[in-house]
């Protein structure tokens, strides 16, 4: 069976909007997939605002966001078609939606971008709210890319995202998955500060030097003591991460520079956690993706500390390095069209693997 869908993606570092168009090809149980098109709307700074915003709004003024975002998110999916000629090629549209909310040991989540409204903009099926169910079953509802990972891209070891937070799945039985440590969304405001929208390349953090006061607070913190299954809310580099780094009054280079070391090191403690497949003989291999990715200097700290745990760090092609999460929330949205399981029980600590996600159908019947 061959299905053509667009999975959408807007991650914690408010950089935009991520569209994938790909297309998966199912037989005798084995996936193949293709990215055909994807692109990054940036957001305006009123959307930048309205997001960063939304966790502190009344009820009232949240749930309107909530459906004004859902009716954006149509708008800008409907002008990627029309871009790329995509009418009458689209299966079904998975939408992550941005999250605001996340407190699963109340099994609680929510992301803003009604599904309704998305269907509504563009008469085609919609697949929304694709945490919920995991988070009612008792799980972390994170990482949710997993299932992708696993089905799609076998061959290496381990996947780090190097997304607003950073986070990390071991391919073994049984899957395992969890977010490691705020990233990019503390890295951007930390470059902010200087005028620019990210450390590109890392260049600001190389010429600083690690604060190993500050180093040390930031490993401290309880979480990273904590087992999986683990997922962190945007508002741990917000309001915890960040916080520490201002108190510190490190210079913006050093700020980086051991923010930077900090990621490292926590994502080689990370692989530790997550242990390594016993019954691996070769060497191994971690597929990074995500936008800090392409930060040169944070991967070869990564590489640094990968060294020690004889990991190799594989970073793929431009399309897949930036447009990942998008393509897996495409192919969650397939799996869902199918009736079945999208989310691992495994990697999320559910009582059970499940069928995430609320379908709005779009379409007159």
């Amino acid at each position: 069976m061959l299905y053509r869908a667009i999975g959408l993606m807007s991650g914690s570092s408010l950089d935009g909007l991520d569209i994938v168009f790909a297309e998966f090809r199912e037989q005798g149980g084995k996936w193949e997939y293709g990215i055909l098109e994807g692109t990054c709307f940036a957001y305006p700074e009123e959307w930048v605002q309205k997001l960063k915003d939304a966790v502190h709004l009344p009820a009232r003024d949240y749930q309107l966001l909530h459906t004004a975002y859902g009716h954006y998110i149509g708008q800008q999916v409907n002008q990627f078609i029309d871009q790329q000629q995509l009418h009458y090629k689209v299966a079904v549209i998975a939408s992550h939606g941005h999250t605001t909310f996340h407190i699963p040991a109340k099994k609680m989540t929510a992301q803003l971008g009604d599904g309704a409204a998305i269907a509504a903009e563009t008469g085609l099926p919609v697949v929304s709210d694709l945490r919920a169910l995991d988070v009612a079953l008792g799980g972390q509802g994170a990482p949710i890319v997993p299932i992708g990972e696993k089905l799609l891209m076998g061959e290496y070891d381990y996947f780090l995202n190097l997304g607003g937070i950073a986070n990390i799945s071991r391919n073994a039985d049984p899957y395992i998955a969890f977010d490691v440590c705020p990233a990019n969304r503390v890295l951007n405001m930390l470059a902010n500060e200087a005028g620019k929208e990210f450390d590109e390349g890392g260049q600001l953090a190389a010429e600083g030097t690690v604060n190993e006061n500050l180093l040390e607070k930031l490993n401290a913190l309880p979480y990273y003591r904590q087992s999986y299954p683990k997922s962190l809310a945007n508002d741990f580099g917000t309001g915890v991460v960040y916080p520490l780094v201002k108190d510190s009054s490190c210079g913006l280079a050093d700020a980086l520079r051991t923010c930077t070391e900090h990621i490292a090191v926590q994502t080689g403690h990370a692989i530790r956690l997550a242990g390594k497949n016993k019954s691996q003989t070769g060497g191994l291999k971690l597929l990074a993706t995500g936008g800090g990715a392409l930060n040169h200097f944070l991967v070869d700290r990564i590489k640094n500390q990968l060294k020690v745990e004889s990991v190799d760090l594989v970073v793929p092609g431009r399309m897949l390095v930036d447009f990942k999460e998008a393509l897996i929330m495409a192919f969650i949205g397939v799996l869902r069209w199918r009736q079945e399981y999208n989310a691992l029980s495994s990697v999320t600590g559910a009582s059970r693997n499940s069928i995430g996600g609320a379908l709005w159908t779009g379409q007159e019947a």
